[in-house]
């Protein structure tokens, strides 16, 4: 997890949501100021979701820490 005081805490040195490639993660936790908490399937992180109307338990896409899109929920086959 982050904290906005210190910055990210990765490990390596890279966080998974901050590389160069856009990630597909799950939102667990709503915080203030446009800020929540995602399951990236190694770990939590706390990426920006100002850009994006997203709700806990939502599949989001995020590209160095920001979320960019809301990931529409596969339609079930009949």
């Amino acid at each position: 997890m982050t904290g906005r005081e210190t910055g990210p805490v990765c490990p390596d040195g890279v966080c998974l949501t901050c590389s160069d490639t856009a990630v597909e993660v799950t939102v667990v936790e709503l915080l203030d100021l446009g800020f929540a908490v995602v399951d990236t399937g190694s770990g939590r992180e706390e990426v920006s979701v100002a850009l994006v109307a997203a709700g806990v338990g939502d599949r989001i896409l995020v590209h160095a820490g920001e979320a960019i899109a809301r990931l529409e929920s596969p339609q079930p086959r009949s």
